[in-house]
């Protein structure tokens, strides 16, 4: 600092601090050799407080609802008048620290997972999630926010802190992920939840620093790019439903497409372009009949249908049912014959067993009229 520099210092009586740099939370205020005059005017403003430092020890503090013009005199100044040992007024200059305190939010601050959080999915199994999103911070209490983090810093920006931030943010996060036991498919429907959560774990952490989170935001969840890419093809197969009818609808659009194109190898191209259109005209009408191609299995034969059984009556019991095959035996034995009662399901009624049609093959046709004499 050169004399001039000094000289002027030593002229100044306005202690004050206008930000340049939207990233600064505190700024100490230069003043050759820390003197301050007497009756020197303190402006502090609606977004500041101004913090005295006496020798290392925080003395008065202006915070942001006391915004205004201060003359300094021991009546507002009772900590460091206290310190100094002021009984009845000063006249001469003081020496003492004053810091200014951004006191307004700081927004848009990121903050995301540097590894995968490794979790155990209900539908995928194990999965890997990535996390990102934003926060916003603001000094509560300045003195606390000196005391506990910026220490002697003359100019402290938000790069000095978000990282221990970050880490805390992380931390409540991941513990809240693993614990819910939400399902992948379902995070996007819970952002607000998680973000209010973790906003509501790292508000006593916060205010240890002198610091709070107005606003913690979950912009976004996601799963590894593998694991997208099945998801994608999975959506992709739901979207196209039935693959013979879009097999039908893409192989028309090609008809369409191979119609509208002029051939450019005259009656060769010509030729080819109406061979390839007759093929894809020949596999649609294959798709649209149904027709099954050789590789593709061929539908099995229905089962064959149940055969005929009859109950018979004997000595007025009913027996059976018995087959076809059960009823020739009989009939050949002699005790099955065109006069036994039968009945099966869908008969009105028992009925001689040489009137149902279907019993004609066990007794074989009937004998021819016999000769005349």
């Amino acid at each position: 600092m050169g004399l001039w520099d000094k000289l002027k210092n030593e002229l100044i009586d306005i202690i004050e601090w206008i930000d340049p740099n939207p990233d600064t939370m505190v700024y100490r205020f230069q003043r050759h050799g820390n003197e301050i005059k007497n009756g020197a005017k303190l402006i502090v403003r609606e977004s500041q407080a101004a913090v005295f430092v006496n020798e290392g020890q925080i003395a008065d503090v202006f915070t942001a609802d006391m915004a205004g013009t201060y003359e300094l005199r021991t009546q507002n100044l009772p900590i460091l008048s206290t310190l100094k040992g002021w009984k009845h007024g000063f006249e001469s200059p003081f020496k003492a620290e004053v810091y200014f305190v951004n006191m307004r939010q700081f927004t848009n601050l990121k903050w995301g997972t540097k590894n995968p959080i490794m979790l155990r999915d209900a539908e995928f199994g194990p999965v890997r999630l990535r996390a990102f999103g934003s926060y916003t911070i603001r000094v509560i209490d300045p003195a606390k926010f000196i005391k506990e983090i910026v220490g002697t810093d003359g100019h402290f920006t938000t790069d000095e802190v978000t990282g221990q931030l970050r880490n805390m943010i992380i931390t409540r996060f991941t513990d809240i992920l693993g614990e819910s036991k939400i399902p992948a498919l379902d995070l996007a429907a819970n952002y607000n939840e998680f973000g209010e959560f973790v906003a509501d774990k790292i508000k006593s952490e916060f205010e240890e620093y002198g610091l709070a989170a107005p606003k913690l935001l979950v912009e976004n969840i996601s799963l590894p790019p593998a694991v997208e890419e099945a998801l994608d093809k999975r959506s992709t197969m739901g979207i196209l439903g039935d693959l013979n009818k879009y097999t039908q609808y893409k192989t028309a659009e090609a008809i369409e497409a191979a119609a509208n194109n002029p051939s450019s190898g005259g009656l060769a191209g010509g030729g080819m372009g109406m061979g390839m259109g007759f093929a894809m005209a020949n596999q649609m009408g294959q798709a649209m009949s149904g027709a099954q191609s050789p590789s593709q299995p061929q539908a099995a034969p229905p089962p064959p249908p149940a055969p005929a059984a009859f109950h018979v009556a004997v000595n007025g019991q009913t027996t059976g049912p018995f087959d076809m095959n059960a009823l020739m035996q009989q009939a050949q034995a002699g005790g099955f014959t065109r006069e036994t009662m039968v009945w099966k399901a869908g008969m009105a009624g028992w009925t001689a067993a040489g009137q149902v049609p279907e019993l004609a093959a066990v007794f074989g046709p009937p004998p021819p009229p016999p000769p005349a004499s």
